[in-house]
């Protein structure tokens, strides 16, 4: 946990807990609601090749899970960290284009 926590720049075993506290709530939440969000535009399993469904899922859930990270982090007073771990994981996924430039917003 020492590791973590130096690695993410927490300072207490407590900031810790909430930030584990909202992966897990996050995580939940985002497939939950991927799967009305997806009904919602006609696809369901019955309807279409079981494998091209779940392709389709995936990639729904991957922005859901990001707005809801910072949205959830926010409830529980970690924005700075939420948002700032959302970005990293756009750079990462060299999506980092979407991210307004830190001079624009100033």
């Amino acid at each position: 946990m020492e590791k973590l926590k130096q690695r993410w720049g927490l300072t207490s075993n407590f900031q810790l807990a909430i930030i584990i506290l909202v992966f897990a709530i996050t995580g939940t939440t985002s497939s939950l609601v991927s799967k009305p969000i997806l009904s919602f535009l006609g696809i369901e399993r019955g309807v279409m090749h079981p494998v091209l469904y779940w392709i389709l899922y995936i990639i729904l859930i991957l922005p859901v899970y990001k707005v809801l990270l910072v949205c959830i982090g926010t409830l529980f007073g970690q924005h700075a960290f939420f948002w700032n771990f959302v970005k990293k994981m756009l750079r990462g996924m060299k999506l980092g284009f979407l991210l307004p430039n830190e001079k624009d917003i100033y």
